[in-house]
């Protein structure tokens, strides 16, 4: 099973882990449409839909450039209804536009938790809600991918910046009821979230990464990819960790993601279940 033919509509994909999805699926020479807000050269950030759409298609891919704030409902609209007039439908939806601020409560501004939970929460759904009909159409072993992390209510994720994981848990929750409401139309959908800190240009405007222990955002693009060769009709609801569900499929050479390091400090949200078995399987499987 290849992803050739087969339409995405990615949020957020003109640079990082987005953008790493389109490229993977490109090279089964997939349709990919590039939602985001970046047109023009951002001041501190690389990439914009264009150069994104250049890259997809050196990569065999066929890309849709869209400028799309997906806050915006007439904006999400337009872009959805694009890419199907463009491609003839949509067959993966990939909600990874996202904002952050790692901040406790008193240093959030009321402007901040609204970007936040604008695009994070009512952006992911908003943009799904319009894709559903597509799904539904499609036919061609359909899913939704959030880029969002396991459901959690522990104290220890909220305490130290309560509006960023409340906005990321509403995209969780989406996976959670979605998962529900679209199982009888045979959709798929996930979440996926990364074990350790992935080197972007974003996280670069979160704080200093110079000493910091970082993945490729290959990592996550190669997980994606197998998430959307599952049958979406039985693979559904489920709460995934890069590494840990790519160790589960059988792939062990983790050394391609980070040569030579071992010890990485775990991402927010990851359950001690998941750190155990991850423990586990790289003493049984190692990384090669």
């Amino acid at each position: 099973m290849s992803l050739q033919g087969k339409t995405l509509f990615i949020s957020g994909a003109s640079r990082g882990i987005g953008l790493a999805i389109a490229l993977r699926a490109a090279r089964d020479k997939a349709n990919i449409a590039i939602a985001a807000k970046t047109a023009t050269p951002h001041p501190t950030l690389p990439g914009t839909i264009y150069t994104a759409a250049e890259e997809i298609e050196k990569a065999g891919g066929t890309a849709l450039p869209i400028i799309c704030d997906i806050r915006d409902e007439e904006q999400v609209k337009s872009a959805i209804d694009q890419t199907a007039a463009k491609f003839g439908g949509i067959d993966i939806l990939v909600n990874n536009a996202s904002a952050i601020s790692l901040t406790n409560t008193q240093e959030t501004t009321v402007k901040k938790y609204d970007l936040m939970h604008s695009i994070n929460g009512r952006g992911t759904w908003m943009v799904s809600k319009y894709a559903i009909p597509h799904l539904i159409k499609s036919g061609k072993n359909p899913h939704i991918l959030n880029l969002s992390p396991p459901l959690s209510m522990k104290e220890a994720w909220f305490k130290n910046n309560v509006a960023y994981t409340m906005s990321k848990m509403n995209m969780s929750m989406c996976v959670l009821g979605m998962a529900g409401e679209l199982r009888r139309h045979k959709i798929g959908v996930n979440a996926l979230w990364p074990l350790t800190l992935i080197g972007t240009a974003a996280l670069t405007q979160v704080g200093d990464t110079s000493k910091m222990k970082l993945r490729t955002p290959d990592i996550m693009a190669d997980a994606a990819y197998e998430v959307f060769l599952k049958d979406s009709s039985k693979f559904s609801g489920n709460f995934l960790v890069d590494e840990l569900f790519l160790r589960r499929e059988g792939f062990t050479d983790m050394d391609q993601y980070a040569p030579g390091e071992r010890n990485f400090s775990p991402d927010f949200f990851l359950p001690d279940e998941v750190l155990k078995e991850i423990d586990e399987l790289r003493a049984t499987q190692g990384w090669h």
